[in-house]
């Protein structure tokens, strides 16, 4: 299968390409993979280091807003999946522009190339923050969408759209939407590699509000495994939900980072909450294990354990990132 991945040099992208061309999902998983990624402040090369040499993989620095770009990219791949995204919360709330037009405009464009080339199916990656925050239980797919920052409206903008396609031109597209991924190679700005590279470097770690929020941590390791079922698997016009089975509050979460981390409670610094920060996310996964066999195989103290020695022994990877990160839970 030929693939054209976007945002292949990012966190979740980039384990995935890695995974692919290592042979994690089988070994004819891919016979050529062209990864196309804009490398803004959070997209690296070094992400696809241990695959840098493969003969299957080309990198093309570019956007997905590049109607001409992706034009030229688009003949001849069997499938697309869909990364690239604008992903930081609080930069949405800071200013929403490169959030509309990256996730809804770069979206449409690659949807009208797929659709014009004829790929054969379209691999559209979502999350869980397009639903908004839910007191009790957790969203089915058939959830209404309900987002309450810019970023995760942006994203809603995106699904609807990518699942329009299907209806209007019968375009083979298929929706994910994951809860929050944590793992090696993420840029620290979000929650656990910002605490953890903190903590490592001996400074305070910001706690939000009364640390009540509610977040189900999914290691990005299982959200890749979810994505490629869905892409062999899945059904056309579905949406798939990609989650891990533990909740924690971010007051849990902070104790337990604090503790891998060695470090102690006078670390913590409580700050002001986020404007318009969603209470709780909750996936139902019934779904995606029922028709797919998904099943998340990665414990949150083995990945946790696991994430925080990665940082420590990968100092020459985050340190020089550091510059200008802020909070952000996801």
């Amino acid at each position: 299968m030929r693939l054209l991945v976007t945002g292949g040099a990012g966190f979740i992208g980039s384990q995935y390409v890695r995974t692919l061309l290592s042979g994690g999902y089988g070994a004819e998983a891919a016979s050529a993979v062209t990864v196309l990624d804009a490398l803004t402040y959070s997209g690296n090369r070094a992400n696809l280091a241990p695959v840098v040499a493969d003969p299957r993989l080309t990198f093309v620095h570019g956007d997905i807003t590049n109607a001409v770009l992706v034009d030229d990219l688009m003949p001849g791949q069997d499938a697309v999946v869909h990364f690239a995204a604008e992903s930081h919360v609080d930069r949405s709330i800071l200013g929403a522009a490169p959030f509309v037009t990256t996730n809804v405009l770069g979206t449409q464009v690659l949807l009208d190339a797929a659709l014009r080339h004829g790929v054969g199916r379209f691999l559209h990656v979502s999350t869980d923050e397009v639903y908004g925050s839910i007191e009790s239980g957790s969203w089915t797919e058939e959830w209404p969408l309900a987002p309450n920052s810019p970023y995760s409206a942006a994203k809603a903008g995106s699904d609807l759209i990518a699942l329009a396609y299907h209806r209007t031109h019968a375009l083979d597209v298929v929706v994910t939407r994951c809860s929050n991924n944590y793992g090696p190679y993420q840029f620290p700005e979000k929650v656990i590699p910002l605490f953890v590279t903190n903590l490592l470097a001996g400074l305070k770690v910001p706690l939000y509000g009364d640390g009540g929020n509610i977040r189900d941590w999914l290691h990005v390791a299982d959200h890749c495994t979810g994505i490629q079922l869905a892409l062999t698997k899945g059904r056309a016009g579905e949406v798939y939900h990609i989650g891990g089975g533990t909740e924690l509050t971010n007051l849990e979460l902070t104790q337990r980072l604090v503790e891998a981390c060695g470090a102690t409670w006078e670390a913590v610094e409580r700050v002001p909450d986020r404007k318009g920060h969603d209470r709780r996310y909750s996936l139902d996964i019934t779904k995606i294990s029922r028709e797919l066999g998904y099943v998340p195989s990665v414990d949150l103290d083995r990945g946790l354990a696991e994430t925080v020695a990665w940082y420590r022994e990968n100092r020459s990877w985050w340190e020089p990132l550091r510059a200008g990160v802020a909070l952000a839970e996801g």
